[in-house]
């Protein structure tokens, strides 16, 4: 409905300008300082968007923290914990946690990173909790640009190059979180593939070795070529893991599984014995598989020189504001 020609889209749209009320209200008020955005003392980085749905943050984020530690920065994340249980006290994530109690992208990025990773709806909570027990002085959040409590150095504004801004209508008629005119307060716009009318900086989501969720084997994602698998994306938008392994020769027929949701593996494979192909994200949820043909593709960010220097360079500046 978001991204086509959809009438109920248009039905929808008296309850958008009371969505774009509310929005523009809160914003006010922040910029009044009636409600207060809070510094944590160290510089903050929000990764964000403006749409609903997927756009390539989480990978981003674990790129951008592995380029923080490479310059000698001791990062550390925060996140809500979307589709966790973990109430409303800060928790610190460990490669051990249960993407069911912490979500599925905070255990995500700690397995990747090996860097703390804190969840709480709070993200000042989190930043807080996050700098009493872990050494960190810098702190970069994963989602949260509409999360005006928290205040922030730079934010980043991560957008679909695929499905760009959609129709332009803001909740529900549209995607839109908030209007257009917020891509031009963001520090930086990073593009998410194919660059299109949207100006900002383009990265690409590279699959590396695919690994078998029981951790005993790797082997080159095009080596699925020419069988039929099972892919399961339970992400924001799968037609981005759908089109990477169209892109690799891989014949799949997709399972149908919500963002952030979960299938029973072996029901699947015994409808049909074939391998299960899944993304990284989907990976974490399910500790303790042993089955041998179930797999998950990791995928790394690539983005030009100049921009990863544009970027590394404006954080450079912020040094000073480390305590």
């Amino acid at each position: 409905m978001w991204y086509g020609t959809s009438v109920l889209a248009v039905l929808l749209v008296p309850f958008s300008w009371v969505y774009a009320a509310i929005v523009a209200l809160r914003r006010a008020c922040y910029r009044a300082g009636l409600i207060e955005s809070v510094s944590c003392g160290v510089p903050v980085i929000v990764v964000g968007n403006v749409t609903a749905g997927g756009s390539g943050k989480t990978p981003l984020v674990a790129w951008l923290v592995a380029r923080l530690e490479d310059a000698g920065w001791r990062p550390g994340i925060v996140s809500r914990g979307y589709g966790g249980r973990i109430g409303r006290r800060p928790v610190i994530v460990d490669t051990q946690s249960r993407a069911g109690q912490v979500g599925d992208e905070p255990l995500l990025l700690a397995r990747r990173t090996g860097r703390p990773v804190c969840v709480c709806a709070d993200r000042v909570a989190a930043v807080q909790h996050l700098l009493r027990e872990a050494d960190v002085n810098i702190v970069v959040a994963d989602d949260g640009l509409q999360h005006y409590r928290l205040g922030r150095e730079l934010e980043l504004l991560v957008i679909d190059g695929e499905r760009g801004l959609g129709n332009g209508r803001l909740l529900p008629a549209g995607p839109l979180r908030e209007p257009v005119a917020r891509l031009a307060e963001a520090d930086f716009v990073f593009i998410n593939g194919r660059a299109g009318e949207i100006p900002g900086h383009v990265f690409e989501l590279v699959p590396d070795r695919v690994h078998t969720l029981n951790g005993t084997e790797t082997r080159a994602l095009d080596e699925f070529g020419g069988r039929r698998v099972w892919a399961v994306a339970g992400i924001g938008n799968p037609e981005r893991f759908y089109a990477l392994l169209t892109g690799s020769g891989i014949d799949f027929e997709p399972v149908a599984v919500a963002d952030h949701g979960m299938i029973d593996l072996d029901s699947l494979s015994a409808e049909h014995d074939r391998p299960i192909l899944m993304t990284e994200k989907d990976a974490v949820k399910y500790p303790g598989c042993s089955r041998a043909e179930v797999w998950w593709v990791p995928v790394d960010v690539s983005m030009q020189d100049e921009s990863e220097s544009a970027l590394m360079g404006r954080i450079e500046q912020l040094e000073a504001t480390v305590q």
